[in-house]
């Protein structure tokens, strides 16, 4: 069986989620008690409906129970977001994710059990931020506290070598996930995979490992 997704709250953040489902080709719920909203996102959701997302009986009647995944993204309204998280994670959904607005949001979310909290806002200015400040770091993205994802392109320094010799987990505590090369992805590369200068190569570990990677390996 498909999964099945809903999407609560259709402003820009939860709107965008909808539409990229829709070019995925994923089944969707969407839900806003706005009818503007309603209208705007309608072409792109599998079943739009207008409705209070805090209501149990709306939730229960449209099975929300049944589905797999929840995202949360009620804009300003954290009153209204966190009754709606707590209905979703009483009634046993599997994944209920929220879009934070602050930090004392992001407490309660946290208290009552959500699964995943999100804060675009910030995780894009972390993003960037790492960006900026290094010419080697394309792209950064935060698992936890103090481990993260970094994309870096291979420099002279490091081409025509293998991963053997590289030894990038031994020598900086880093796990080399994968290489993206003309367009194709080598997950989980060899340790006879030789690295070309050009190559981006997708790396996990601590923060403080990867930046030391990045200053010193490549």
């Amino acid at each position: 069986m498909k999964k099945q997704f809903a999407v609560i709250g259709l402003g820009r953040f939860g709107g965008s989620i909808v539409e990229e489902f829709s070019t995925l080709g994923v089944e969707v719920l969407a839900i806003d008690k706005d009818a503007d909203n309603i209208d705007k996102i309608s072409q792109f959701a599998t079943h739009a409906v207008q409705g209070n997302a805090t209501d149990e009986g709306l939730l229960n009647s449209l099975g929300l129970r049944n589905f797999d995944h929840a995202i949360v993204s009620m804009g300003d309204d954290i009153e209204s977001s966190i009754l709606c998280s707590l209905l979703l994670k009483e009634m046993g959904l599997k994944q209920v994710w929220v879009k934070a607005t602050n930090k004392y949001h992001q407490k309660v979310l946290e208290k009552i059990g959500v699964d995943r909290i999100i804060q675009p806002e910030r995780d894009m200015a972390k993003r960037i931020a790492h960006h900026v400040i290094s010419d080697k770091i394309i792209d950064y993205i935060e698992l936890s506290d103090n481990h993260s994802i970094a994309e870096l392109y291979a420099s002279k320094k490091v081409a025509n070598k293998d991963l053997m010799e590289l030894d990038i987990r031994a020598r900086f505590g880093c796990t080399l996930i994968g290489i993206q090369r003309n367009g194709d992805i080598i997950l989980s590369p060899a340790a006879d995979e030789i690295i070309q200068e050009g190559d981006l190569m997708i790396i996990l570990g601590r923060n403080e490992d990867i930046h030391r990677f990045e200053e010193v390996g490549v």
